[in-house]
């Protein structure tokens, strides 16, 4: 597979947060990025990508159906993707008072795809 700019990508959002969490902080600005794993939306529910995580499989077998223990095995938790509404509870979190001194983080909402 071949993720090396979006993991570049990545990388540069949570440099870029972390400098403007020190540069916002002393007025109170909070700045957090939420990390997930492969959220149930348009992006992963397409032709283009089951072809990336299937390029063994022939292209009759490239489904959603087919490939999502592929997902599945991204992650620790035995789930093969979070739902949108996951990744938008972590950012209501991060925006809410609870987290009122909370900057600087990077979120995951990944099912332990990290910890692998």
């Amino acid at each position: 597979m071949s993720f090396g700019h979006y993991a570049a990508a990545k990388h540069g959002v949570v440099g870029l947060m972390r400098t403007l969490a020190i540069e916002l902080g002393e007025h109170m600005i909070r700045v957090n990025t939420v990390n997930p794993t492969s959220v149930d939306t348009d992006m992963i529910r397409n032709q283009a990508i089951y072809d990336l995580f299937g390029p063994d499989l022939p292209p009759r077998e490239r489904t959603r159906e087919v490939l999502a223990p592929r997902f599945a095995a991204l992650n620790v938790m035995p789930v093969n993707w979070v739902d949108p509404v996951d990744v938008s509870n972590a950012v209501l979190f991060l925006a809410s008072d609870e987290a009122r001194y909370i900057t600087g983080i990077t979120l995951p909402v990944d099912a332990g795809l990290l910890v692998k």
